[in-house]
């Protein structure tokens, strides 16, 4: 049995052995009892309830409590919790998010009422989107999240999963006096075997006159990890110079050479270590004021800052682009997925690299809002906030060593989990044996400002029904910059014609012992690896070639600025009316929004500047709750909604990957995803603290971008050939590449590929949710241990329909980013002193991108992770804690072509244990 039908199992048997064991009498809810108080974990969980049944639409909350006391290093794995949520992580840590199948692209976040974008870097390059990266902010910060998952006039436009409102503390909100709050805890990660420390504080004082009243909390945190395992960097046709001793130039219908040729073989086999290290630091501020009976200001304030660096080091060959100098001297073949699983080869490209890159994000956010009192029936709230999320790259290195005629190298991946890569003998930890060919350095950054204000009253004028209204203003600023220090060593720094005869006798500069350094990799591969290998030293070289005096020239595909201005007004009717013994609450209302754009970029080399006619968005949206009963609740929900496109995606200009023989172009003339969006939901609150519920969803999309491609020469783009790197393969043969890319229309050139991005076809979504949460107290008496325990858990199923272009042929398939099925699962256990909880969380496999290199679509397998966290009160100011994360050590399991699931990567970031102590005073 898999890891999804046994987890399946255990939350239906669950949750059918609590329903079969409880009497309709235990359900009922007896009033005349005396009222049970619970603190902790369970009091969070009931608040959270409470909080969902009174909504009108459909909303999710965690509180305070909930976040504290579970065993999540930051917000995105705390919201993975949520019905219809699933995340993406980044090295093992949760960043962004997806909401009923759609990617971050499409959920708004607001930070104490007011959106924003957090932005940072991580496997990939700066995040470029509108996506809300949540390991920017520690967990420890915030007082609650509010999941709101159908629209209301009231809410800003700019979402079709959901909008996200992540909460700090307000002074008002704690107990009169002073309230302290010290943790700390030390974290463990089995891989690495280290520690680091993770401390957070939070000081309040609440005027027992409640006049004023101020806030400070503060989290800190220091660890390393590491992500070891296996990668392809996808497979890829090409044709090698011969195999079984037959030239396949001269032979190209031998069966040997057609079979090599026309099968996939991976593009750059390797092994490797990832070590990352990050550095977070947050501070939140908080200052109310109620500056009469009916006037308060509230002031709010929020600083992020978080450090990181990425180390790689990588044995491989590179095959991309390079077989047509290397013999095959065996291989295996797999008619069933076209793969070579294995392969022997000589004059392999072998090179050794090292990689470091490091990242900064500053975020600051500062908002305050006043609310007042006309009356007892009219009041009025005003708003004005700014925020910003800068993310800079000051470098990002990599050293090569290169060994351009090995011999004897060989993989297999018949398992290809744990593949066996051997170099074939010793020589790969001899300096002698590789020169420094290249060097690369990409400095880069990006800057994603927000100032807003609004305006917005509402007027009670019958005692059950209320009309409120606003008008607010908008302006998203997004700066991105890159640069390039890319360099062949020969040529670019030096002269390699070493007998003065004008011939080049090296590619690159020897290495000697002095610059080198043995990585060894220590993890699970195939029997026979290689596990020890020579790598540049960083330092080294970067001393030696004077790194940082070296010019560095724009990278003008990731240079790009966009405004973006909105102005918005709203109307709406709310209402909690009586209907017979029933209890009816709504809101029916109509958004209107105005958005003005300003892009520029490269283009051919030169700025661009492009100022859009300004487009407009009229927004109706109903929500109805219905209480049947006030213990059961019919919801339903209907609204037009809109996201604008991606900020990265409005640049005039566009990027040459001058490696993978590939320009792609941006559009600032993409039109927003609109939507109409459809919900209904029943929700039985049968007992204190329970729920069961079951929610369905549909979503029209009319059209969202989407990528485009066609293949051409790189002449027909009319970019200047300065945009290609001078280490890539393009920038000696423009005009050349691999085989099967090459279009024979063009007289066997044309081998690039381009990309540009356009309104694409609509989309269906539909789904639904089961949700669950049940303490045992509700249908079992007199066994202590039962009566303290409980269940919380949901299920998710989502799908869609997209038509895609790839590979030239027209094929559906569901959105990028989402899964199919998700779901979570939690048993707690909790007396007066000590709690405990396991956590499980699945997320089905889904589509990551296109692909390429003839690969239809790539993406991600399914992941399971268990998590652990318990406390005890050793006082009632003490509490002690430990926590055991990734119990399953699950592995990130990469793939390409959503047919033959060729690996593309395959590794893991271990488990986490953390042990603390928390101290409190009220």
């Amino acid at each position: 049995m898999n890891k999804r039908s046994m987890m399946n199992g255990v939350l239906l048997g669950a949750s059918l052995t609590a329903m079969a064991a409880a009497s309709p009498a235990a359900f009922a809810q007896d009033t005349t009892e005396d009222e049970i108080v619970v603190t902790g974990f369970r009091a969070s969980l009931a608040e959270a309830l409470a909080v969902k049944k009174e909504a009108t639409g459909a909303v999710d909350a965690i509180v305070a409590e909930d976040i504290a006391d579970f065993p999540d290093l930051n917000l995105a794995e705390s919201l993975q919790r949520v019905p219809g949520v699933a995340i993406t992580r980044d090295s093992g840590e949760g960043r962004q998010i997806t909401v009923r199948g759609l990617s971050g692209q499409y959920t708004r976040v607001r930070v104490n009422g007011m959106e924003t974008i957090a932005a940072t870097g991580g496997e990939g390059s700066v995040n470029r989107g509108r996506d809300f990266d949540f390991n920017v902010f520690a967990s420890e910060l915030f007082n609650n999240i509010i999941v709101r998952k159908t629209a209301s006039a009231d809410i800003d436009e700019g979402s079709l999963g959901a909008t996200v409102d992540l909460n700090t503390g307000r002074p008002f909100n704690y107990k009169d006096g002073t309230t302290l709050v010290l943790s700390a805890q030390g974290q463990y990660n089995e891989l690495i075997e280290d520690f680091g420390p993770r401390v957070a504080g939070l000081f309040a004082y609440n005027d027992p006159n409640g006049v004023w009243g101020v806030s400070a909390s503060a989290a800190y945190s220091s660890y390393a990890t590491s992500e070891l395992g296996q990668n392809t960097v996808r497979w890829q046709k090409a044709r090698f110079q011969s195999v079984e001793g037959v030239d396949c130039l001269a032979n190209p219908t031998d069966t040997g050479c057609d079979t090599v040729t026309n099968a996939f073989h991976p593009r750059i086999p390797r092994y490797g270590e990832i070590a990352l290290e990050r550095e977070r630091l947050g501070l939140t501020t908080g200052l109310q004021l109620r500056l009469d009976d009916a006037t308060t200001l509230s002031v709010d304030g929020l600083y992020s800052k978080l450090d990181a660096s990425r180390s790689e080091y990588w044995g491989e060959v590179l095959f991309r682009g390079n077989e047509g100098g290397m013999d095959v001297i065996d291989y295996t073949y797999d008619a069933d997925t076209n793969n070579l699983n294995s392969m022997t080869v000589n004059n392999a490209w072998v090179r050794m690299e090292n990689f470091k890159k490091a990242w900064t994000t500053d975020f600051y956010q500062v908002g305050a809002t006043l609310d007042h009192d006309f009356s007892d029936t009219f009041r009025m709230q005003a708003f004005a906030g700014k925020s910003q999320s800068d993310t800079e790259f000051p470098y990002e290195i990599t050293f090569m060593y290169d060994d351009r005629d090995h011999q004897n190298f060989s993989y297999d991946y018949t398992d290809d989990k744990f593949p066996t890569i051997t170099f074939g003998g010793d020589s790969v930890l001899d300096p002698s044996t590789f020169q420094l060919s290249e060097l690369r350095d990409r400095p880069s950054g990006a800057t994603h400002g927000f100032t807003t204000g609004r305006i917005e009253a509402e007027w009670d004028f019958t005692e059950n029904l209320s009309l409120e209204g606003g008008v607010s203003w908008k302006e998203f600023t997004f700066d991105t910059y890159g640069y390039r220090r890319d360099q062949g060593v020969c040529g670019d720094l030096f002269d390699c014609d070493t007998d003065d005869d004008n011939v080049n006798d090296l590619y690159g500069v020897p290495a000697t012992a002095g610059l080198t350094d043995i990585f060894n990799f220590n993890d699970d591969t195939g029997a026979g690896s290689t596990t020890s290998w020579a790598i540049p030293s960083l330092s080294g070289w970067s001393d030696y070639f004077d790194l940082p005096n070296i010019e560095a020239t724009l990278d003008q595909g990731s240079t790009s600025k966009v405004t973006e201005e909105s102005v918005g007004a709203f109307l709406q009717l709310n209402g909690d009316v009586p209907v017979g013994e029933m209890r009816l609450k709504f809101d029916a209302g109509v958004r209107y929004v105005e958005t003005k754009q300003n892009s520029s970029g490269y283009n051919s080399g030169t700025l661009v500047d492009v100022t859009r006619e300004p487009y407009e968005d009229t927004l109706p949206s109903a929500n109805v709750a219905l209480f049947v009963t006030p213990d059961f609740v019919l919801r339903a929900s209907a609204a037009q909604v809109m996201t604008r496109p991606g900020l990265g995606n409005l640049s005039p200009g566009g990027s040459v990957d001058s490696f993978n023989y590939r320009v792609s172009y941006a559009n600032p003339s993409l039109n927003p995803t609109r939507a109409n969006n459809f919900d209904a939901s029943a929700e039985w609150y049968f007992a204190d603290e329970a729920l069961l519920s079951f929610a369905f969803f549909t979503k029209e999309i009319e059209s969202f971008p989407i990528s485009t491609e066609s293949t051409n020469t790189y002449a027909s783009t009319g970019l200047p050939l300065t945009l290609l790197v001078p280490t890539s393969p393009t920038a000696q043969n423009p005009e050349g590449g691999p085989a099967e890319s090459c279009n024979p229309n063009n007289g066997g050139s044309g081998c690039w590929t381009i990309r540009s991005l356009g309104d694409g076809p609509g989309a269906d979504i539909q789904g639904f949710e089961v949700g669950l949460q049940l303490p045992f107290s509700t249908f079992v008496e007199g066994t202590p241990l039962l009566e303290d325990m409980g269940i919380v858990g949901n299920y998710t199923y989502v799908d869609s329909d997209v038509d895609y272009t790839v590979n030239g042929q027209e094929i559906t398939e569901r959105l990028l980013g989402l899964s199919n099925v998700s779901y979570n699962a939690t048993v707690y256990y909790e007396n007066d002193r000590f709690s405990a909880r396991l956590a499980a969380a699945y997320r089905d496999e889904y589509l990551s991108g296109t692909s390429g290199n003839s690969n239809t679509f790539e993406g991600y397998g399914e992941t399971f992770n268990l998590d652990f966290s318990s406390s005890y009160e050793l006082t009632d100011n003490i509490e002690l804690s430990f926590e055991a994360l990734n119990l399953t050590d699950d592995y990130q399991d990469r793939w390409t072509d959503i047919y033959a699931k060729r690996r593309y990567e395959y590794d893991h970031t271990g488990r986490v244990f953390l042990v603390g102590a928390r101290w409190s005073m009220n």
